[in-house]
């Protein structure tokens, strides 16, 4: 068994301990009037948004006890939280091993734009793909 991968106490199982993403974790882009596109997904197509957009909630089909969630969020043209990239959406992916894929990152050149940051709701950091392109990236807490 690969370095990576750790055994349960069950043989037919196993834990993956890869530095990876595992799914995606929100999907951000510009709008010129986030409150008007919310109200408009959802008069038309049913979203429950708030504030920060609307959450999608779903179950891990290796692990049903534990439930994922997607942010679907508009943001006001220009925010800087974008920034260094001047694309029009970025997509925050869900990672494990945070500390690691950082580290796996680092040696292969990527552009890291900021150190990992906690919250009572994950670890984030922020890096740059070949296009330019910001990207999100969540550990779950």
């Amino acid at each position: 068994m690969e370095d990576s991968k750790k055994q349960s106490d069950n043989p037919n199982s196993s834990i993956d301990a890869t530095p990876k993403v595992t799914g995606i974790g929100g999907i951000f882009f510009f709008s010129d009037n986030p409150k008007e596109t919310k109200e408009w997904y959802s008069k038309n197509l049913g979203l429950e948004t708030n504030d920060w957009g609307s959450t999608f909630e779903s179950r891990d089909i290796n692990n049903p006890e534990k439930v994922n969630s997607l942010q679907w969020s508009p943001f006001k043209k220009g925010d800087e939280y974008f920034s260094p990239s001047k694309k029009e959406f970025m997509i925050n992916y869900q990672v494990q091993h945070i500390e690691a894929l950082v580290d796996k990152l680092k040696e292969n050149g990527v552009t890291i734009i900021d150190e990992i940051t906690s919250y009572d709701y994950g670890k984030f950091v922020h890096i740059l793909d070949t296009d330019g392109n910001k990207i999100e990236l969540w550990e779950p807490a």
